[in-house]
């Protein structure tokens, strides 16, 4: 039997599905059953899971805990005492959660200080991310096509709102990036960092935390397996460069289409490679 107290580890929902409107609490509170819910970062749980190890029923505890207190980044937790006293865990329970929510940037141990709520930023994934795509290196190119395809998908997403927040304005660094890619793209090299920092340019209009870290480490995850593929520099980096004057053009002329033409041409070199090295994989 667990030692964890029953206000720490929260028993899934008997039903399978979703809870409805009328099971959550109103007025800001938190519910015992919201809290598992959140906790467990999913609304169907069924008892039919496999047995959970200790280690993880503290660290729901934990994140539990940060949720119920409504703590943000940069606050501090309690004690490795106080916490097994709150949540009713023993010591070594604790410390393992703990370092295993650490790497997950939900907590940061800094030590003389305490422990802190973490960043929470999307790190993990990427790193995740990138080093499944590393393993298929050799193999196939599915993961890094699916990565890229993504990002597409999330450009085409926030094309509407991307317009609509530049629509009209003047936008200097935004145009000095696309001239310098352009510039770039004339020499034959390539223009990593001058890409990324349009693309962040772009989404800072849009004042959405999430998409931004979404779209950088999503670049991130591109960026860092594309050297282990062996491709070749893109004979098409004019296009490349040009899709993103188009892009910026078109958004400030407020041409919501053309602008998600610009993004699909933008991509489309990439993915075309990609493409036929997957189907000369097949073959």
């Amino acid at each position: 039997m667990s030692n964890l107290s029953d206000s720490a580890v929260l028993e899934p929902p008997a039903s399978t599905e979703a809870p409805n409107a009328e099971s959550f609490t109103p007025q800001g509170e938190y519910s015992q059953r919201e809290l598992a819910l959140l906790a467990r970062l999913s609304l169907k749980v069924t008892p039919a899971v496999s047995a959970r190890s200790r280690c993880d029923e503290t660290m729901d505890a934990i994140k539990s805990y940060i949720l119920r207190e409504r703590l943000q980044s940069g606050d501090v937790m309690p004690t490795e005492t106080q916490l097994c006293d709150t949540i009713g865990a023993s010591r070594s329970s604790v410390r393992e959660a703990v370092r295993k929510l650490e790497a997950l940037n939900i907590v940061k141990v800094e030590h003389g200080k305490g422990t802190f709520v973490g960043s929470l930023s999307l790190d993990p994934m990427v790193e995740t991310l990138a080093f499944r795509s590393m393993v298929s290196v050799g193999k196939n190119f599915t993961d890094l096509q699916d990565v890229v395809e993504l990002r597409r998908f999330l450009d085409l997403g926030c094309a509407g709102e991307v317009v609509v927040s530049l629509a009209g304005s003047e936008q200097p660094r935004l145009m000095e990036l696309a001239e310098s890619m352009t510039n770039t793209a004339k020499e034959g090299k390539t223009f990593l960092a001058l890409d990324i920092d349009f693309h962040m340019g772009i989404l800072d209009s849009l004042d959405n935390t999430i998409v931004k870290q979404m779209v950088r480490s999503l670049w991130l995850v591109h960026m860092a397996v594309l050297p282990q593929l062996g491709l070749p520099v893109s004979s098409e980096l004019d296009r490349t460069a040009e899709a993103h004057k188009r892009m910026l053009n078109a958004a400030l002329a407020g041409n919501v289409e053309e602008y998600r033409k610009a993004v699909i041409d933008h991509y489309e070199p990439i993915e075309s490679i990609l493409k036929q090295r997957i189907q000369g994989g097949t073959e």
